[in-house]
């Protein structure tokens, strides 16, 4: 593993990837807190994969605190997942990675508007957080 980032994007992991060790680098996509196991949707430029950490790993706080849109590189090996949460939606729906370590690159602010979600906000708040592109 030359690079520090990463060995892999998350769009690219298959099932030929299962039991090899790899790195990923993205931004917090989505959590979900299942008690003792905490699962994390990561995203990069090339797409998403479900990233999972037990309590019991020393690294679990501090995924556990992280925010979304945070931006983390994570090493871990590559399972295959039971039929029940197979994920036919996603071209990384057959796998998980269990996590091993956990770095923060970059935290992110509770954020105004949450960029993975369809959720209506008021307008005053759309406009408040509006920007304006720029032309060279």
């Amino acid at each position: 593993m030359s690079n520090p980032y990463r060995t892999h994007t998350c769009g690219a992991l298959r099932l030929e990837n299962t039991n090899e060790t790899i790195r990923l680098s993205g931004w917090i996509h989505r959590k979900r807190d299942h008690g003792h196991l905490l699962f994390i949707d990561l995203r990069d430029h090339y797409g998403l994969t479900q990233c999972v950490i037990d309590s019991s790993n020393p690294h679990f706080q501090s995924a556990e605190e992280a925010r979304l849109e945070s931006v983390i590189t994570l090493t871990g090996k590559v399972v295959k997942r039971t039929p029940d949460t197979l994920n036919a939606q996603m071209p990384t729906g057959e796998i998980e990675v269990l996590i091993e370590t956990v770095t923060i690159q970059s935290k992110a602010e509770m954020l105004p508007l949450q960029v993975n979600s369809n959720a209506e906000f008021p307008e005053e708040t759309r406009l408040k957080y509006r920007f304006f592109g720029f032309k060279a």
